[in-house]
């Protein structure tokens, strides 16, 4: 008897929320013997779920919401030995883990699409005790990020956050960051340090073209230390991707690493999310879940 759990955000999805909840218990039930529906009202409330389903051994827990209720999910399943598959819905102004996996960004057709035949591997990141889908940023951009209003990401989507992102990055304040990665130290000056699992950070495909969701890798990118006028040069480059890029941009893949400041103190943003002060460490876990997709 196959038993699957579909955790919803109701705030997310607006006028339609509802109707997309029908018509994603419907396709569920169309597969699954028995669905259970239940809804956040808090932050912490989807990790929450997704982790008393993983105790329960339920076949498979669903998402409906957007990214940050995706990200709760997938740490409610990720700390525990039994992990159900795991799927969602995309409702959110960025989705960059449907962008990742090519699903269909229109919540009607990502429900009638999935395919509850097969699924993929994922990787998942950790970051100290937390664990993330797609990025952890640190610097300029964390900054831009946690500035902007929830009424500005609904009248301007993922352009909100490139507006606030440039705000900050002319600016030009760049901080010394001393890394350790896979036993090699290193030490870089820069604006931002972007840490992404999949080639699609804050809705931009193109920033890590070479990020498989599944290669086992961490992918750092960073603007090189560099005045104002190559940092906004740098940009495009960065919205291209690594591939396009030679003199403003750094680039590496990694599976561990520890990151501190040389001097100073700076929160890092994990998934969009403020997250803890620097030193981090920070790794991959190959293949932790299989994703209906």
């Amino acid at each position: 008897m196959k038993k699957a759990l579909l955790i919803v955000n109701p705030s997310s999805g607006g006028e339609k929320a509802k109707e997309y909840e029908a018509l994603a218990y419907d396709k569920l039930a169309s597969y699954f013997d028995d669905v259970d529906v239940k809804h956040t009202e808090k932050g912490g409330d989807a990790k929450q779920f997704a982790h008393e389903a993983a105790q329960q051994q339920l076949d498979s827990v669903f998402v409906m919401g957007g990214d940050g209720t995706v990200n709760e999910g997938i740490s409610g399943l990720a700390e525990q030995d039994y992990r159900p598959k795991f799927g969602f819905f995309p409702l959110g102004t960025v989705n960059d883990l449907a962008r990742a996996l090519g699903m269909s960004l229109d919540p009607e057709e990502a429900i009638n699409q999935i395919s509850f035949e097969t699924t993929s591997p994922l990787d998942i990141g950790k970051v100290n005790d937390a664990y993330f889908m797609n990025v952890v940023a640190i610097g300029t951009l964390p900054e831009a990020i946690n500035d902007v209003a929830p009424e500005e990401k609904t009248t301007f989507g993922k352009m909100a956050y490139f507006m606030s992102g440039f705000k900050q990055l002319i600016k030009n304040k760049s901080y010394t960051f001393q890394l350790d990665i896979d036993g090699k130290t290193k030490e870089i000056n820069s604006t931002t340090l972007l840490i992404g699992l999949t080639n699609s950070i804050g809705g931009f495909e193109r920033i890590l073209p070479e990020a498989r969701v599944d290669d086992g890798l961490l992918h750092l990118i960073y603007l090189k230390d560099s005045n104002l006028l190559e940092t906004v040069k740098a940009l495009p480059s960065l919205l291209k991707g690594v591939e396009a890029s030679d003199q403003t941009l750094g680039y590496q893949t990694f599976k561990e690493a520890t990151i501190a400041m040389k001097e100073g103190q700076l929160s890092i943003n994990v998934d969009g999310d403020e997250g803890e002060a620097l030193p981090i460490t920070i790794k991959v876990l190959p293949q932790h879940l299989q994703v209906y997709r």
